[in-house]
């Protein structure tokens, strides 16, 4: 027989269990729902060779926001620098319950995808698209990218190109996105300036390039600039074997690779001595020479670097905009980009920047590109361009450009 104490007990547990089930779900409200990251860059195709420090650039900071106590999961996927492999790759990574992607690599990769993800309303930042046309485009509304617009890279390239004496130049180019839409930039300012130019356009898929080698050899110019990627290694070739010295030759930042010139040559290391090469990098600073170093010792090797912080920095972004948001839903991030990469307090890592947020500060994210300053658009306002030139068979840088188009 119960005692009236016993009894007394046995009636409160109802009431201990029900308590216990708001407390556990009260814990639960407070607790930051897992954002399912997706990485969509090349780690085949003609983009390859840029895929591997992208992809660890993104591993690197996949540890950091963890350690700095965020909630993340990222599921990697090719894009093979190829539209159907990318669109097969996105439609896996969503069926995994991707909430955001980082990548593409290439704008046209990216272009064949972004309907996707906006019919989704999957954020999508690249590191590495350049090509103007995402500005202001239609189905552009959850996409911005950490590596600005080829509208500053023309001038750059056009400039240093006459400011050597340039006066009548060939363009050689992609037939896609990214390839196309510099090209015309590049005519335009090259006009601005007093040079005459041709445009070729190719099919990257093409066999052999002859043609393209002898329709420029037919122009004569004193200038070639290349709109390439990994296929340009041929075109190269096919002018070096044309008499077109390499002092003459001008690379987009599609084929800026330290060992470009091993790849022309295995067995010649200055085969490319006097050519010049164009990247979007980051003005001088501890944190991005220390993440370089970081990088490559992540890869133990040392080699093509570029776009590898603004991976990182695309990685980071979500992950506080997420934060911000207290979402996982794509318009509540997708507002919240702005919000963590503008004005407030300046803040240099994820940890430092979650911290802001959790005490209801206003922040902005300074990555290690720098400020980015995004506009409404997604585009950085910030843009720094670095010219290198091989010479004595190493890729030697020679300046550095930065240029602030929120001013």
């Amino acid at each position: 027989m119960f005692s009236h104490r016993r009894l007394t007990y046995l009636a409160l547990v109802p009431l201990i269990a029900l308590f216990a089930v708001f407390a556990v779900a009260a814990c639960g409200d407070d607790e930051e729902e897992t954002l399912k990251i997706g990485v969509v860059l090349p780690e085949t195709g003609a983009l390859a060779a840029y895929g591997g420090p992208m992809i660890v650039s993104v591993e690197l900071a996949e540890a950091d926001i963890k350690e700095g106590g965020g909630a993340i999961e990222v599921i990697y996927a090719d894009s093979g620098t190829d539209p159907d492999k990318a669109n097969e790759s996105v439609n896996r990574l969503l069926g995994e319950g991707a909430h955001v992607i980082v990548g593409a690599a290439a704008s046209g990769i990216s272009q064949a995808i972004i309907q996707t993800l906006y019919d989704e309303k999957i954020p999508q930042c690249s590191p590495s698209n350049t090509s103007p046309n995402f500005t202001g485009q239609g189905n552009a509304g959850y996409y911005f990218r950490t590596a600005p617009s080829d509208a500053a890279a023309a001038p750059v390239i056009a400039d240093t190109v006459v400011s050597r004496g340039g006066t009548r130049v060939s363009i050689v180019a992609r037939a896609d996105d990214y390839g196309q839409a510099l090209a015309a930039l590049l005519a335009d300012r090259l006009d601005e300036l007093g040079a005459e130019s041709d445009t070729i356009t190719y099919d990257p898929q093409a066999a052999t390039f002859d043609a393209e080698v002898a329709g420029v050899s037919d122009y004569g110019p004193d200038a070639i600039v290349l709109i390439v990627f990994d296929e340009g290694v041929n075109l190269i070739r096919g002018l070096l074997e044309a008499g077109f010295d390499p002092s003459t030759m001008y690379g987009s930042d599609g084929i800026y690779r330290p060992d470009l010139n091993t790849s022309v040559n295995e067995s010649d290391p200055d085969v490319l001595n006097g050519m010049t090469l164009f990247v979007a990098s980051a003005p001088g600073s501890d944190a991005y020479d220390s993440f370089n170093i970081r990088l490559e010792n992540a890869l133990e090797q040392e080699g093509n670097l570029a776009f590898g912080a603004q991976s990182y920095d695309c990685t980071v972004i979500l992950a506080l905009a997420a934060k911000e948001a207290g979402s996982t839903d794509g318009d509540d991030i997708i507002a919240a980009v702005a919000k963590v990469t503008g004005g407030g307090r300046e803040c240099t890592s994820y940890a430092d920047c979650a911290e802001g947020i959790d005490d209801g500060e206003d922040i902005a994210y300074v990555g290690k590109v720098g400020r980015l300053k995004l506009d409404s658009g997604g585009d950085p306002t910030v843009a720094t361009y670095t010219v290198s030139r091989f010479e004595g068979g190493e890729l030697v840088e020679q300046s550095t450009q930065v240029f602030d188009f929120s001013e």
